[in-house]
């Protein structure tokens, strides 16, 4: 154990000569670290928006000159970039022949072929967020929240995120995840999607489902206009998009499914919206949603290897976009025993947890309908393990 020195304290604060000097250079050592790993994060957004990465995974090991050639891009940026991907870790140089290459094993999780395993495209939130730095700053002493007009690519990077999990996860693992689900899609159901973003979840569903309805609810125009222009090239002629604040859906259901991926948490009002699910879900059907994977304990959350970007993206985005429409500001990171808790509160008193393989980022909760609860649980009634709750 490292000797700490102690010295009287006064009203100005401890001595200097209180202070261990090791754990302070071994501290300042790791804000130096984390300084220089978010820098590299912004270079990683550059190398998956300029598609560096995919074309270095297709190369052998060339100059930049060449790289940039085959990108098609100005070899002053890319001889710049390399640079900063070698220190990072992401890139090999040669000296001798000057020459730069990609490991395979890097690519696998930096290139689009690594479709749901391309983490290179997560890095573009870190310049997305730093985008509203100094309006998030402005909310700590005077209140509200960033709007989401802010976030103008926002849609286009959950669309790309979305994407990726619809196209390589969704049919294989996420629907079998709910007994008979598959047999009952194939034999024609009604689906609903709420916060359907673009909508490449409900697009690649009703594609493999031509006998059931789907529809897809979200509040931003650009993404629903996005996600009829993608159910129209996929010629899907089962699946339809509406512009709707899903805080309300009266008029619409019963529905045998409803789902949503990563959209109750940003809700401005998500209790209500849980609430409106329960009353829009057919008596035998299922509310399948995805959701961060965490605990509502942060204690419980200090060695989740992703819980500093799922805060920090709860802080700069989640959170305070739900502040800024007057809302609960609850956050990306409530939690499994919260998101348990408010589900049995909706009146869906059924909960499984589930988890997936390739999904690092995602809990599963399949709901049905049962006795609404209308007190919250007692703390501490539900624990952080995965396994049904009745």
């Amino acid at each position: 154990m490292n000797d700490i020195r102690t010295t009287t304290v006064d009203a100005a604060g401890p001595s200097v000569d209180a202070l261990d000097p090791d754990r302070i250079e071994a501290f300042a050592g790791r804000v130096l670290g984390v300084i220089a790993d978010a820098s590299t994060a912004l270079v990683l957004s550059i190398g998956h928006r300029t598609r560096l990465f995919d074309v270095l995974a297709e190369l052998p090991p060339s100059t930049s000159a060449e790289v940039a050639r085959a990108a098609g891009l100005h070899e002053r940026y890319v001889r710049e970039w390399l640079a900063a991907m070698l220190v990072g870790g992401v890139v090999v140089h040669d000296p001798g022949t000057d020459t730069w290459s990609l490991p395979a094993e890097h690519a696998a999780v930096l290139t689009r072929a690594a479709g749901p395993d391309n983490l290179a495209k997560l890095a573009q939130f870190i310049g997305l967020l730093a985008g509203v730095e100094h309006q998030v700053v402005r909310c700590f002493p005077e209140g509200g929240g960033v709007p989401y007009s802010a976030y103008t690519e926002f849609h286009a990077l959950m669309g790309e995120e979305s994407k990726d999990q619809a196209e390589g996860i969704l049919l294989d693992q996420l629907v079998p995840l709910v007994d008979g689900l598959a047999d009952r899609l194939a034999r024609g159901v009604a689906v609903a999607d709420i916060g359907c973003g673009s909508g490449h979840h409900l697009s690649v569903l009703a594609g493999a489902y031509p006998a059931s309805s789907f529809v897809g609810y979200d509040f931003s125009d650009e993404a629903i206009a996005q996600a009829r222009v993608t159910a129209e090239m996929r010629g899907l002629a089962n699946v339809r998009f509406e512009s709707r604040d899903v805080v309300d859906l009266s008029g619409t259901g019963p529905f045998d499914l409803v789902t949503a991926f990563d959209a109750i948490h940003d809700q401005a009002h998500p209790a209500m919206v849980l609430r409106g699910i329960a009353d829009v879900l057919a008596p035998d059907g299922v509310f399948l949603m995805g959701d961060i994977k965490a605990s509502s304990r942060p204690d419980e959350n200090v060695d989740l290897p992703a819980a500093p970007f799922l805060y920090a993206i709860s802080l700069m985005h989640c959170m305070t976009v739900s502040l800024a429409q007057g809302g609960t500001g609850l956050g990306a990171v409530w939690g499994e025993q919260t998101a348990t808790r408010m589900l049995r509160e909706a009146g869906l008193g059924s909960v499984e947890v589930r988890v997936v393989e390739g999904d690092f980022v995602n809990s599963y909760y399949i709901a049905r309908l049962g006795r609404r609860v209308d007190q919250p649980l007692p703390r501490g009634a539900l624990s952080g393990d995965t396994h049904e709750r009745n």
